[in-house]
């Protein structure tokens, strides 16, 4: 493993990085084009009515105060009230001045003011967006990228997309208006001067439109980066028990610095390439001031322009310098946002391969009558997980499914829950095509429990409501008592309202088992999926549950998927399965009487427990 934490190579010659990549996240070669920052601002319109308005409004008071004092100074100051020696105009354009500044100090407060909470409502209508779509799409788009990934996105490159909708945008029209009024001044001042001092302005857009695209380029590499990190931070969360219990807390650490580094790195390398940009205009801006003194001088001596003229100009000038450079930062933001738009967007354009068709049916009192007619389907085009199996489970049966890892009982169950569509064939229910109804109306009569049992963060109370949010105190107690969860949990601090973190780690396996047993049967669902379900319980609460089951799947359709074959003895039907395709079906006592498949299963397993 030494050879992997490196963590000072190259991001080429990272091995570390490895782990850690995903295929799917990787730099989105788009060019840049405003059609995707269009689809951002976007997110403004539902805001042009009211918080938008405002904030232009402010802007253009400053702007054009800003525009109009050096005039003042330069025009009417100096080549008229100082000229003529009139004291009271001087007089006046001391207050007019001083209500210009205060009207752009108003302006300038309530723009910040206005741009801020529109900036803060867009960002959180994006990522409300984001996570409602992410929350739709299929089984697949979680099986191929890792949770931090997805975290990062959600995260990450939503409040990157901050700075430019609370500053950034206003701060871009208002720059250019002030560009146009500069240009527009100077040139009317002194096309002359003005054409030799802008003379610069063709060499440094072509600099800057060079570096571009390596910065554009850069700042991707810092979101991918931070993807990566991420996703290792929640790997390494996650998986800190099997860490601690191998004792690799070093190695662990010593990795993380390896990723850590390199986004350090990328980083780092990108605040440097973005930082050319300010001292590239800094030396525009000395240049242009020599050529304004040197040729201006000149200009006044021969009497072509007036010293208030020159005075002006070189008023606006300065100013001239101010936008460009703040241009140059807001390119920077708007690069940092096309990195992240494009991996936002990258999400939402992203389309779920479990779609509802627009014309999809409601299920209205659903039956259980499960039927696979000739379905095939695979993950992925290399391996095929169901070969063109068919099979019936009727209405109130409970069916096995059996076989080794990878024989296809979990992918019989996700098709039933319609969390992949068949590559060929139909799943049916009571006759329909599933495809043809309302996902919602398939799912709220179907509750799955898994071996791996899921608890959110919250009480007990509302972990078992989660199933069905409005069900009231009494009957989430009464699916509790039901399956024997209600000893343990009268034995908590706090009952019901006791606080669990995420996972539920202050409970026993058995223990969230029973919840989510709870959870789903509170659902009072038509199809109750058990994958597993009773793993990780002792054989003691085993035939409690198994007990409770013969009462509570009465007239449901219940499918379970063990390896325990000693809790499906009792099952109407069961369907041994061996690499996608279906061996043998029977109760228990024909299928042992066949002495097949299930019969060596059955062996195998009372061998293993002779032995122990």
């Amino acid at each position: 493993m030494a050879s992997k934490l490196q963590g000072n190579q190259s991001k080429q010659e990272s091995p570390h990085l490895k782990r850690f990549f995903y295929p799917l996240d990787q730099a989105v070669e788009k060019p840049f084009n405003w059609k995707q920052m269009l689809r951002l601002l976007t997110y403004i319109k539902p805001y042009s009515k009211t918080l938008l308005p405002g904030s232009l409004i402010a802007m253009l008071i400053s702007t054009i105060v800003r525009l109009l004092v050096p005039i003042l100074i330069g025009q009417v100051a100096i080549d008229v009230a100082i000229k003529n020696k009139d004291v009271d105009m001087l007089t006046y354009l001391v207050i007019g001045i001083s209500i210009l500044y205060l009207l752009n100090y108003l302006g300038n407060m309530f723009r910040i003011k206005w741009i801020n909470i529109l900036g803060q409502r867009v960002i959180y209508d994006l990522r409300e967006n984001l996570f409602s779509h992410v929350q739709r799409l299929s089984h697949n788009f979680f099986d191929k990228r890792s949770a931090g990934s997805i975290l990062v996105r959600i995260l990450n490159d939503v409040n990157s997309l901050q700075e430019l909708f609370t500053n950034g945008i206003i701060n871009l029209l208002m720059d250019v208006v002030m560009l146009v009024g500069i240009v527009a001044i100077l040139i009317a001042l002194s096309p002359q001067l003005a054409l030799a001092v802008l003379v610069i302005l063709p060499i440094m857009f072509y600099i800057s439109t060079k570096l571009r695209r390596n910065i554009r380029r850069s700042w991707q590499d810092v979101r991918i980066q931070k993807s990566r990190l991420n996703s290792h931070l929640n790997e390494s969360m996650q998986g800190i028990r099997i860490t601690q219990s191998f004792s690799q807390e070093k190695e662990n650490t010593e990795y993380f610095s390896g990723v850590n580094t390199d986004n350090f790195e990328t980083e780092r390398l990108a605040m440097k390439k973005s930082a050319y940009f300010g001292p590239f205009v800094e030396m525009a801006n000395a240049i242009g001031t020599v050529i304004l003194i040197s040729f201006g001088a000149h200009l006044i001596i021969n009497g072509t322009i007036t010293a208030g003229d020159f005075v002006t100009f070189a008023f606006f000038l300065g100013m001239f310098w101010e936008p460009i450079s703040r241009l140059g930062q807001i390119y920077n933001q708007l690069l940092v946002a096309m990195a992240s738009s494009e991996r936002i967007f990258e999400f939402l354009d992203e389309q779920p391969n479990v779609e509802e068709k627009k014309d999809a049916k409601e299920f209205k009192d659903m039956k259980g009558h499960i039927e696979f007619d000739h379905v095939q389907f695979s993950y992925n085009e290399d391996r095929i997980a169901l070969h063109e199996i068919s099979l019936e489970m009727k209405q109130g049966q409970t069916v096995a499914l059996v076989g080794h890892t990878g024989s296809g009982k979990s992918t019989i169950a996700n098709l039933i829950s319609r969390f992949y569509d068949p590559t060929k064939g139909a799943v049916k229910i009571d006759g329909h095509d599933i495809r043809d109804m309302k996902l919602a109306s398939l799912r709220n009569n179907i509750s799955v429990v898994l071996q791996d049992t899921f608890i959110f963060s919250g009480t007990i109370m509302e972990n078992i409501r989660f199933g069905r949010p409005n069900a009231t105190d009494e009957e989430v107690k009464d699916a509790a008592k039901v399956v024997g969860a209600d000893d343990f949990i009268s034995r908590l601090s706090n009952g019901y309202e006791t606080e669990v973190e995420e996972r539920g780690n202050i409970l026993s396996a058995g223990e969230r088992q029973l919840l989510s047993f709870a959870r789903a049967l509170l659902a009072d669902p038509r199809i109750i999926i058990l994958d597993e379900a009773t793993a990780s319980i002792d054989t003691e609460t085993e035939m409690k549950i198994q007990k409770a089951l013969k009462q509570l799947l009465k007239g449901r359709t219940a499918i379970m998927i063990a390896h325990r074959l000693s809790t499906i003895r009792e099952a109407d039907n069961i369907i041994v399965l061996e690499h996608g395709k279906i061996l043998e079906q029977g109760n228990h006592d024909e299928l042992m009487k066949q002495k097949g498949e299930y019969f060596d299963l059955v062996k195998s397993q009372f061998q293993m427990l002779d032995a122990l």
